[in-house]
């Protein structure tokens, strides 16, 4: 099934042409100050795939990492829809707060653990990963 979310405004629609069932937090502090938050939940979808309509800009920046990284935001309220980076290759990270249906979806793999603030536990079962570069291992893996 398709995703659809919309930013706080409602002034921009995101549509996720794939299906997706798992995510991923982040506990990077890139992401910790790009969501105001102790980390982010997102999907890493096809970029091919991701669809969005409305008043966006678009905030670059290197990771501290050192990738560079394209942020994609509502004009008007703010709200993060996206990430952009040669890191994910042909994919994008997209916000997954955004889409109601995400609340049901399980969360299978942590990424930068040893960012993750003291007062917040591993979820269960989800992969571990100190980097992204061990997701993208896992997922060569299976």
């Amino acid at each position: 099934m398709p995703h659809s979310g919309t930013c706080l405004c409602g002034r921009c629609k995101i549509h996720l042409t794939s299906t997706h069932h798992e995510q991923i937090i982040c506990h990077c502090w890139d992401c910790k100050r790009n969501t105001g938050s102790a980390f982010s939940a997102n999907v890493l979808a096809p970029t091919s795939e991701v669809e969005i309509e409305g008043p966006t800009k678009t905030y670059d920046f290197v990771a501290h990492t050192g990738n560079p990284v394209s942020v994609i935001f509502c004009d008007i309220c703010g709200t993060c829809l996206s990430r952009k980076s040669d890191t994910f290759g042909e994919y994008q990270a997209v916000q997954t707060g955004i889409f109601k249906d995400f609340a049901g979806v399980p969360i299978t793999s942590e990424l930068f653990v040893d960012e993750r603030w003291l007062g917040l536990p591993a979820i269960g079962g989800a992969h571990q990963c100190r980097a992204l570069h061990e997701l993208n291992e896992l997922s060569s893996r299976q």
